[in-house]
C-alpha cells in the first residue's frame, strides 16, 4: 500500500537542515518511550535536552518520534530485512536512530542526504552509537533507496498482533483498520470554548465548528493559539466533549465528576452553572486539574483527592459523570505509543475496576438522578459489557441518547441508545463508548 508523504503537524520550514543533535535528542525521547515505557509527553517534559532545542527543532524532534510511534510495526517490518540480526537485539540507541531515519524517509519525505547524513552525524557524536556508525550508514542508504520495503507491509503490521486480534475480534476488521488509519494521521487541534458563540470563536481562530460546540484548528503550539492565556478555551477531543454534554447538567444542580483529572469535563460541567465536585485519586493529576481551572477562571469547584470506590459524599448528587479508568486504546491517534508499550495483560484489569466504580456511583446519586458512563476505549469488555441488563438490574435503567443530541455523531448511536465513536469520514476523533443511565428508585 503506497501512502502519500505525511503532512507535518507544525509549519517547520525546511527541516532537512536540522542536524545530528536534533536526531540524537529525538532518539533519546524515542528510547524513553519504547525502552522505558514512558508516555511521549512525559518524556519531553523530563528532557532538558529537548527543552534546550529551538522551537522549530523541538517541533521536528516531536514529529519524528511521533511518526515512528504511529507506524512502528510497519517500520520495523521494513527495516528487518536490511539488518542481519533481530532489530530488537540491536543497541537501543542504534535501533532508535534507524527507526527515526526510516520514518523520515518512508513517511515524512525528508531528503535522502539529510536522512543519512544527519543520522550518521548523530551516531558519531553519541558514545553508545559510535561503534555502529558504519552499520547505520549502510542500513539507511538502503532505506532511502528501497522504499518498497515499507510500502509492501500491510497496514495491520503497525499494531502488535495481540492488539489487532483484540480490536478486530471485538469490533470487526473494518473498525480495526479505521482505527489504525486514524492513528497514522497527525491530529488537528480540537478545543472546547469556555463560553459564548463557538462559530464566532472558530472564525477568530481560523477553524471550524465540529460536533455540538467544539472547534477544530490547524495544529500549532497550544500556547500560541489566541485566547490561551485568557482561558477562552481548553484542549479537548470532540468525542471527549460528548459525555459532559449528554449529562445535561443544569444551573445549581449538584454534579459529581468521578475520575475528573485533568479537568476538561469538569470545566464543561462548571460552565453549565452546576455546583461541581471533582474527584480523582491521583494528586499529581489533580495538580494539573487545578492549573487548568486557574487558567480558565473556574474557582468554585470542590476538589477531592480520594479513591472513588471507597469515598462517599455527605449528600447524594443530582448527576454523576463517570469517566472510568480504561485501556485508552481509543486515543491512539493522539497517543500512538500506547500500541507499543501496552500489553494484553495491562488492559485486562480494567473491566473489574470499571464495574466496581459503577457500583460505587450508585451509592452517590439520588434516585432518579442521571449518570453518564464513558471510557476512551471502544473495546466491548470496557463498554457495552459493563452496562449489560444483568449488571444494571435493580439499580439503573438506560436513558437512550437520541440523534438530535449528538450532531455530527448520529451514525455512532448503537441500537441500545449508547454512543460508540469509531473514526468516521470527514471527522477524525477519539474512540469513546458512552452510556447514559438513570438511578432506579431505592
Amino acid at each position: 500500500m503506497t501512502l502519500a508523504k505525511q503532512d507535518t503537524e507544525l509549519d517547520l520550514g525546511d527541516k532537512s537542515l536540522s542536524g545530528g543533535h536534533t536526531r540524537r535528542v529525538a532518539a533519546e525521547l524515542l528510547g524513553a518511550v519504547l525502552d522505558q515505557g514512558r508516555l511521549l509527553d512525559d518524556s519531553m517534559d523530563r528532557s532538558a535536552a529537548f527543552e534546550q532545542l529551538s522551537g522549530s527543532d523541538r517541533g521536528f524532534a516531536r514529529l519524528m518520534v511521533s511518526t515512528v510511534l504511529r507506524y512502528l510495526g510497519r517500520i520495523d517490518a521494513g527495516l528487518q530485512p536490511l539488518i542481519s540480526r533481530p532489530i530488537i537485539a540491536l543497541n537501543p540507541d542504534v535501533r532508535s536512530l534507524l527507526r527515526l531515519g526510516a520514518a523520515q524517509s518512508w513517511v515524512l519525505g525528508t531528503p535522502d542526504y539529510a536522512v543519512v547524513g544527519a543520522s550518521v552525524d548523530a551516531a558519531k557524536a553519541w558514545p553508545s552509537t559510535r561503534p555502529a556508525v558504519s552499520l547505520i550508514n549502510a542500513v539507511l542508504r538502503r532505506v532511502v533507496s528501497e522504499t518498497e520495503r515499507f510500502e509492501a507491509q500491510p497496514l495491520k503490521a503497525i499494531w502488535p498482533d495481540w492488539l489487532w486480534n483484540d480490536i478486530s475480534q471485538g469490533l470487526g476488521k473494518t473498525a480495526a483498520t479505521q482505527m489504525i488509519t486514524a492513528q497514522t494521521q497527525q491530529p488537528r487541534l480540537q478545543l472546547t470554548p469556555r463560553a459564548g458563540d463557538p462559530v464566532a470563536l472558530a472564525e477568530r481562530l481560523g477553524g471550524r465548528v465540529v460536533g455540538r460546540a467544539s472547534i477544530e484548528i490547524d495544529t500549532i503550539p497550544v500556547e500560541d493559539v489566541a485566547g490561551f492565556k485568557a482561558g477562552d478555551w481548553w484542549v479537548q477531543d470532540v468525542a471527549a466533549a460528548l459525555p459532559a454534554q449528554l449529562l445535561g447538567a443544569k444551573a445549581s444542580e449538584r454534579v459529581l465528576d468521578l475520575c475528573a483529572a485533568p479537568g476538561g469535563k469538569t470545566m464543561q460541567l462548571a460552565a453549565s452553572g452546576a455546583r461541581v465536585t471533582a474527584l480523582d485519586r491521583s494528586k499529581p493529576r489533580l495538580k494539573r486539574l487545578r492549573e487548568n481551572l486557574k487558567r480558565t477562571g473556574f474557582s468554585d469547584i470542590d476538589i477531592v483527592a480520594a479513591d472513588a470506590t471507597a469515598w462517599r459524599p455527605e449528600a447524594q448528587f443530582d448527576r454523576v459523570l463517570l469517566d472510568a479508568p480504561c485501556s485508552a486504546l481509543g486515543t491512539l491517534r493522539r497517543h500512538p505509543e500506547g500500541a507499543a508499550i501496552k500489553t494484553a495483560a495491562d488492559i485486562s484489569r480494567f473491566p473489574d475496576i470499571q464495574g466496581r466504580l459503577l457500583a460505587a456511583a450508585a451509592e452517590m446519586i439520588k434516585p432518579g438522578g442521571v449518570l453518564v458512563y464513558c471510557v476512551c476505549s471502544p473495546r466491548p469488555e470496557e463498554g457495552v459489557e459493563i452496562v449489560t441488563p444483568e449488571i444494571l438490574a435493580g439499580r439503573w435503567r438506560r436513558h437512550p441518547i437520541v440523534p438530535s443530541e449528538v450532531p455530527g455523531f448520529e451514525t455512532t448511536l448503537t441500537p441500545d441508545g449508547d454512543v460508540l465513536t469509531l473514526p468516521q469520514a470527514g471527522l477524525v476523533h477519539d474512540a469513546f463508548y458512552i452510556a447514559r443511565l438513570v438511578r432506579s428508585a431505592a
